[in-house]
């Protein structure tokens, strides 16, 4: 089995880990923590694409450094995160679960009722690194609309699989899914 998939992205070649989800399916792990130069460009080239919006929301963990990236660069002094648990100074907490392919248990998005607040009747641009069944994203409408938000676009680094597909996804480039080689298939 190959060892790397080779992506460009945002003008820059990255090798990306193949990792093994079954016998017969591989993906490709796309992580930008730690690579400055990758989040910046991405960051960059996502907003030359992005709807005007309010504000814009992100689901912990990867997404993180990205979303701020793109608000730093848009000149935004805030966006919203969904956390993966409740925290000590969230007050009337909405959620939504969701089930990644990348993690092996059910999840929950927790989003702070202040930040629900602040959303409502707003322009929200959802924003992730990489979109693959779209079961997170799913999660995320489910708490702008919560909220009382006005989704205005759906963006990532990179679309993966049949997400790709999507005509209401705004992203970079496409990653395969690959097969038990780590060949795209």
């Amino acid at each position: 089995m190959k060892e790397f998939y080779r992506i460009k992205v945002a003008g820059l070649e990255r090798d990306l880990p193949v990792c093994p989800l079954n016998e017969n399916l591989c993906i490709a792990g796309f992580v930008i923590f730690g690579d400055v130069e990758l989040t910046k460009a991405c960051a960059a080239a996502l907003l030359e694409k992005a709807p005007d919006h309010d504000i814009m929301i992100t689901a912990e963990s990867k997404g993180i450094p990205l979303l701020y990236e793109m608000a730093a660069q848009h000149g935004e002094n805030h966006y919203l995160l969904a956390r993966k648990a409740p925290k000590l100074y969230m007050k009337n907490v909405f959620s939504a679960k969701v089930k990644s392919i990348t993690t092996a248990a059910d999840q929950t998005l927790y989003l702070n009722g202040a930040d629900a607040e602040f959303m409502k009747g707003k322009r929200v641009l959802i924003v992730d690194d990489v979109i693959s069944t779209g079961e997170s994203l799913l999660a995320l409408e489910n708490l702008v609309q919560q909220a009382g938000g006005n989704i205005v676009g759906r963006m990532a680094i990179l679309a993966e699989g049949e997400a790709a597909d999507r005509k209401d996804l705004i992203y970079l480039e496409k990653l395969p899914l690959l097969d038990k080689n780590g060949d795209p298939i």
